[in-house]
């Protein structure tokens, strides 16, 4: 009898622990939003989140309102649609909400880097070196240069030029913009002379071809594996891609290289002051890749097929690219000299501009995630006040409660290319309920998780779309093609990718 006691105040503990763990005893304390744990331990919703984020969010604001807190993967996360409640959230000091160590998670888990103390920092101080101002000038002009070398290498005068490329629109995008990114920041085959010249910009088009081949083979695992969920076989693929780019992109292989950025050199020397081993600042170039190439190529083909829909915004907007043009002095034609785009040409293209947000208002659905280091205070714009418990993560999908909001944007299913510009071409101001709105489109993120390359990375997608539609004509291979559904299993991920390709051709337009 004694050792059936025993047996039971050893194991009871465990029992009742298993169960805390699992949320079982989780309640809503007065004050706090609507809890929804769903009907699984631990589990809670994880499995409606993967399979649909936002259709679930959707379906939890109609039920609970615009806060409510539901268990995922044994986290609680207080999810807050309201807009009107952004502002107060993203100026909330670190020691209440914290960005760090969910970020520091997910880099480990995907990356395999491990963030230093002072890893954020460094990011910050290099991209406002480097990704602002002057910095971002040199940036762009030999982006530009890059883009040159793989778009216009082989532009062709005479008859040939009647002739029509026909190509996949998603890979064309992603191919090139990524490729000219990569060159742009990690540096080019080195070459002495001009006949050496010509063989190192081949070999930066094959080298760069091949990597991104590669890392299509990552991006399209990096949902699942940021999950934790990928089966044996492709966990095993993906670290075998993670190696090949620790390998290409390590310090000994890129220094070897021209013309590598600052933004990557002065990164890699203030890790190594902080003590960061090279095996680790090898990994940390891998991220960086990511988050500077994984959303700009998909984004820029969402923007093309937006404007080949409408064609009345393919007109406006290369209007407004001829017209820059002309202002600077320069023409594209047969046998003329490359045409150079500055930032301050990017600078006049307000439509462009535009058009490129109401693209990443319509397609970048990033999810903010902050962990609630104490107890924090929530007012809505209604008026009622929750307590957000210490512990849980509180998060932001502006896609749904912002971009795609109806009292925010009006038909924010539609592509309207001018959305964002006032007739003078200044930008336009959004309200809610005769309230003007803070964070009315928040592809980059905000507040502390603010993408720092988000100006390079708007540069580079207007100068790829500058480039195709002053130098190309462009068409569909069908006009009744119709807008391709998104793949569901990216939301929070950044840029929505389709679900299928679509097919379009193109030709010199001189």
């Amino acid at each position: 009898m004694e050792l059936w006691v025993v047996l039971l105040c050893t194991l009871l503990p465990l029992l009742l622990s298993g169960l805390y763990v699992l949320g079982v005893f989780r309640t809503r304390r007065p004050g706090e939003p609507p809890l929804d744990k769903g009907t699984i331990p631990w589990l809670g919703y994880l499995l409606d989140f993967r399979r649909d984020s936002s259709e679930f969010l959707k379906q939890m604001q109609r039920k609970h309102g615009d806060v409510f807190t539901v268990l995922i993967g044994g986290n609680y996360f207080t999810f807050v649609m309201d807009p009107f409640c952004f502002g107060a959230i993203m100026k909330e000091s670190r020691s209440k909400l914290d960005f760090k160590a969910f970020a520091t998670r997910l880099v480990l888990q995907v990356f395999g880097y491990k963030p230093s103390g002072d890893s954020m920092n460094i990011v910050h101080t290099a991209s406002m070196k480097h990704l602002m101002g002057e910095g971002l000038t040199v940036l762009t002009q030999t982006t530009m240069e890059n883009f040159q070398k793989l778009m216009l290498f082989n532009l062709s005068s005479g008859e040939e030029k009647l002739v029509w490329q026909e190509e996949n629109l998603f890979h064309y995008c992603y191919n090139i913009v990524f490729r000219a990114g990569y060159l742009a920041l990690y540096g080019s085959e080195p070459h002495q002379g001009a006949g050496d010249k010509e063989k190192a910009e081949e070999q930066d088009r094959v080298h760069s071809n091949q990597l991104f081949h590669e890392f299509r083979k990552y991006d399209r695992l990096f949902p699942r594996l940021a999950f934790a969920v990928l089966p044996p076989k492709d966990k095993r693929e993906a670290e075998r891609v993670k190696r090949l780019f620790w390998n290409v992109l390590s310090v000994k292989k890129t220094w070897q290289k021209d013309k590598i950025s600052a933004w990557i050199s002065d990164q890699d020397q203030l890790l190594t002051e902080n003590g960061v081993p090279e095996y680790m600042r090898d990994r940390f170039r891998f991220m960086l890749l990511w988050a500077s190439q994984g959303n700009t190529g998909p984004t820029a083909f969402w923007l093309l097929l937006y404007l080949l829909k409408h064609p009345e915004a393919l007109e406006a907007v290369r209007n407004e690219i001829d017209k820059v043009l002309r202002e600077n002095g320069q023409e594209v034609k047969a046998g003329s000299p490359p045409i150079t785009i500055t930032t301050d040409m990017l600078n006049q293209t307000p439509l462009l501009h535009s058009a490129l947000e109401e693209t990443l208002r319509l397609v970048a659905a990033p999810l903010l995630v902050r962990g609630v280091m104490e107890d924090i205070s929530l007012k809505t714009s209604s008026g009622t006040e929750y307590t957000v418990r210490k512990g849980d993560r509180l998060a932001l999908f502006p896609h749904l409660s912002v971009q795609m909001n109806p009292e925010i944007h009006d038909e924010p299913h539609k592509f309207k290319y001018d959305r964002f510009v006032n007739p003078d071409g200044t930008k336009k101001d959004f309200y809610k309920n005769g309230k003007k709105l803070k964070y009315v489109n928040m592809p980059w993120g905000a507040g502390v998780s603010t993408c720092p390359g988000r100006f390079f990375a708007s540069a580079e997608m207007k100068l790829f779309v500058f480039l195709m539609l002053s130098h190309y004509e462009l068409e569909l291979v069908s006009e009744e093609e119709e807008i391709p559904a998104i793949d569901s299993s990216r939301w929070g991920f950044g840029t929505m990718q389709p679900v299928h390709d679509v097919r379009f051709r193109y030709r010199p337009r001189f």
